[in-house]
């Protein structure tokens, strides 16, 4: 048998194993196929004609060569957590004198901060839709209510009028993982719910739907369509682009611990089972302080 040809029945049993023994999505199953691909690649590249034969030092030469092409740590992690896969497989087989990833644990991943918007921005961005309008109108309310709650995009579209208590000023939504959490909002928020609610009333838009925000023709409005509205209006307001659909849920955040809120109280609202994914945003709060300090002091 060939060496290409036994490298191929390798790689292709140990993705056979994932698909059926371990039940992953065909997606998943791919990623690892070119992650074993490529470095079987690579090591012909370097006169290495099976990945049977690869050492330690073939696998520090492979993650020297991405660090030297500048890939993310957490590509880097994802590839290198392949290659893992696949030479325990080959190590269950007993097909290996020795696994040569034994000793290599994955990059740490530096997590970037969020992006976020002050105060003024934000302000900019919710006072540009043209509430003469429906479009305009559902809009003002989706970017206060978002703002007022820091709900994520999903649990806002997916709100329902039985979501939602105007008399408690409370909404309902349904989080990751199935998690359930109550979110109280103010008064701006409010008397926008309010307007919006008597709108679709006296213009009789689909009241019959139990969805709360709508599109024209009343079906449920898409994560795609909000999203590409907020860019529109983030363009009119003349702030930045580079943002992403979690803007004004980091916004929330940021705004609340620069105000004085607790982490714990914070969390609760973001609805994050771990405290160390709502830390992030304290580091934006300092970063926004030293900032202030450096430009606002005399001697900054």
């Amino acid at each position: 048998m060939s060496n290409d040809l036994k490298k191929d029945r390798l790689i292709d049993s140990f993705l056979s194993n994932l698909r059926l023994e371990k039940g992953l999505s065909e997606n998943t199953i791919k990623a690892y196929s070119n992650d074993c691909y490529a470095f079987s690649k690579w090591l012909f590249s370097k006169n290495k004609y099976q990945v049977l034969s690869a050492t330690e030092k073939d696998i520090e030469n492979y993650l020297k060569h991405f660090h030297n092409s500048l890939l993310s740590h957490t590509s880097i992690n994802r590839k290198l957590s392949s290659l893992k896969h696949f030479y325990y497989f080959l190590s269950k087989k007993k097909l290996l004198k020795s696994n040569p990833l034994v000793n290599f644990s994955g990059l740490k991943n530096i997590k970037a901060l969020p992006k976020s918007l002050s105060i003024s921005d934000v302000n900019s961005l919710i006072d540009v839709p043209d509430c003469s309008t429906f479009i305009g109108l559902r809009d003002r309310t989706m970017i206060e209510l978002m703002y007022a709650t820091g709900v994520r995009i999903s649990e806002l579209i997916n709100l329902q009028y039985s979501n939602i208590d105007l008399h408690r000023s409370l909404i309902k939504v349904m989080g990751k993982g199935g998690k359930e959490r109550m979110i109280p909002f103010g008064d701006n928020a409010l008397s926008w719910l309010i307007d919006y609610i008597e709108y679709r009333r006296k213009n009789n838009l689909s009241l019959n739907s139990r969805d709360f925000f709508i599109s024209q023709q009343g079906k449920k409005i898409t994560r795609q369509a909000f999203w590409h509205r907020i860019k529109i209006y983030l363009q009119e307001a003349g702030l930045s682009l580079d943002v992403s659909p979690h803007t004004l849920r980091h916004a929330f955040a940021t705004h609340l611990l620069n105000n004085g809120a607790d982490l714990r109280s914070v969390q609760m609202l973001l609805g994050h089972s771990d405290l160390s994914t709502t830390q992030i945003y304290t580091h934006i709060a300092k970063q926004r302080l030293s900032d202030m300090v450096k430009q606002h002091h005399p001697r900054g």
